[in-house]
């Protein structure tokens, strides 16, 4: 008989382990990214100056910082580089969050993408440098059933993404008459597939055309004695 991992590798694992607590994102503009995630998330800054903001939604001191740090320069194809896909948000209820939806596109801001997981229903936003945010909504009403289906479920062992579907067939469904558990049902067969689906999926490249509207952006931040120069 094997040894446990106990046996072989003490403590592989913390007693107690740490929550996630925060994200933080490098930037070469504070303000459209702040503007951003409250838009989007709710979120309002703590702390906002203009090389660096610490923003909020709710108990915690703060839950994204953004930092404009001295050299940080353009990245080279976003969209296909290793490093975070995107940090994920998540409303309590399926009304709420296909509000939020209506909202936002009611200004303009659309998602780049949309999938319903199995376990979740997410709409994918790019933020003004790219980087990937999910607004969620758990299928199951339940941490713990969601869990549980992601663990033993022959559906997301053969697909963890599942279909994309088109949010405005979503509120179509919703005024007439459907409930959370209904459309879930209805997307996750396929029924709401958008016209055009996003490949692989990914996110668009913001930094094409930022750097055309400002070419100055190669140079990339400033340190402070440059801009003293």
């Amino acid at each position: 008989m094997s040894q446990s991992v106990y046996a072989t590798t003490p403590k592989p694992r913390p007693i107690r382990a740490p929550k996630l607590h925060h994200a933080t994102f490098m930037t070469m503009e504070i303000d459209p990214m702040v503007k951003f995630y409250e838009a989007v998330c709710g979120l309002q800054p703590i702390f906002y100056s203009e090389n660096a903001a610490w923003l909020v939604n709710d108990e915690a001191n703060h839950r994204i910082a953004l930092l404009r740090i001295p050299g940080t320069v353009p990245p080279v194809d976003k969209p296909h580089s290793a490093g975070i896909h995107h940090t994920a948000f998540e409303y309590p209820d399926f009304d709420s969050w296909l509000d939020n939806y209506v909202r936002l596109r009611d200004q303009g801001i659309l998602p780049a993408f949309n999938m319903d997981h199995g376990m979740t229903m997410s709409m994918y936003y790019a933020d003004p440098d790219g980087n990937g945010i999910e607004i969620q909504v758990d299928n199951f009403h339940d941490w713990g059933k969601s869990s549980e289906w992601m663990w033993a479920s022959r559906e997301f062992a053969e697909d963890q993404l599942g279909p994309q579907f088109d949010p405005d067939m979503l509120v179509a469904a919703r005024e007439a008459g459907m409930d959370h558990d209904e459309i879930h049902r209805r997307a996750y067969a396929g029924e709401y597939r958008p016209a055009v689906e996003v490949p692989n999926p990914s996110f668009p490249d913001r930094w094409a055309e930022k750097i055309a509207a400002n070419p100055e952006l190669l140079r990339g931040v400033p340190f402070p004695h440059a801009a003293e120069a």
